[in-house]
């Protein structure tokens, strides 16, 4: 990580530096709790990235191609495409329900504690 040293014009007042100083005390305090959510949130997506590698190989497994995903999901072939590369980071309910069916399989969702 860069730290990135701010030169000041002018001295700052007591009652500033203290401000900042207690900015810093909570940003300090509060950085691990962040880290830890943006990490538990990554795993989500990793999770969602391995649902769309089962589809596509259901699709696969199937023989079906992007066009006839295209004619059963009604989806146009280059969103179909971005789903199935992860380009499109994050598709709805709706359009991982319609593949999952085009391919002959069932969305589930749970709900994990943490």
């Amino acid at each position: 990580m860069t730290v990135l040293r701010i030169t000041r014009d002018r001295q700052l007042s007591q009652d500033e530096a203290s401000e900042y100083r207690e900015v810093r005390k909570r940003v300090e305090e509060e950085l691990p709790e962040l880290i830890a959510r943006h990490h538990e949130r990554l795993a989500t997506f990793e999770e969602l990235e391995g649902l769309l590698q089962q589809l596509k190989a259901a699709r696969e497994e199937k023989g079906l191609s992007l066009s006839d995903m295209t004619r059963l999901t009604g989806m146009d072939r280059s969103a179909l495409s971005k789903l199935e590369t992860g380009q499109r980071l994050n598709p709805t309910i709706e359009t991982l329900v319609r593949y999952a069916e085009a391919v002959g399989k069932r969305l589930t969702i749970s709900l994990a504690n943490d």
